[in-house]
């Protein structure tokens, strides 16, 4: 599995600012129904759900809200870079820049957790978040994702 299995470059978003880690899950939700066609409050309400079972920041800067969605057939992923980071209530404590929104099949087993292995893993590495934090263009940032994760992923 790589990135470009789970995310479509119009699934790549740059923000300048969100208000709040619920508006960030808004705007993970609408950026899922644009490129997906998933019904946009569902997803907030999925993701919302998921994270009163414990926050999805990861730390180092780098969430990952996910969630099982009903209608879809595969694994996809949204994308978001904000320009000025925000709480998401991380392990760390640090405020949250990076986000990659990850959506399942309600019915998905292993390939869900391969594809959430696969982002923490590679938004682990110091080098790619700092790629993608020194990048504004979505097509860039989209590019710099699937080129590192076909890299990595082999």
């Amino acid at each position: 599995m790589k990135f470009s299995d789970l995310l479509k470059p119009e699934a790549v978003k740059v923000i300048s600012a969100v208000s709040s880690k619920k508006r960030l899950m808004h705007d993970v939700a609408e950026l899922s129904e644009s490129a997906y066609g998933l019904h946009a409050p569902t997803v907030v309400e999925a993701l919302m759900e998921r994270e009163t079972l414990g926050p999805t920041g990861v730390g180092h800067g780098v969430a990952l809200p996910h969630a099982r969605v009903s209608g879809l057939e595969q694994v996809v992923g949204a994308f978001i870079l904000l320009e000025k980071p925000i709480d998401f209530e991380a392990v760390d404590r640090q405020p949250v820049d990076v986000i990659f929104g990850l959506f399942a099949p309600e019915e998905a087993g292993v390939e869900h957790l391969k594809a959430l292995a696969l982002v923490s893993r590679s938004l682990r590495q110091e080098t790619l978040c700092a790629k993608l934090r020194a990048n504004r263009d979505p097509q860039t940032l989209y590019t710099i994702l699937t080129e590192d994760a076909a890299v990595k992923a082999a």
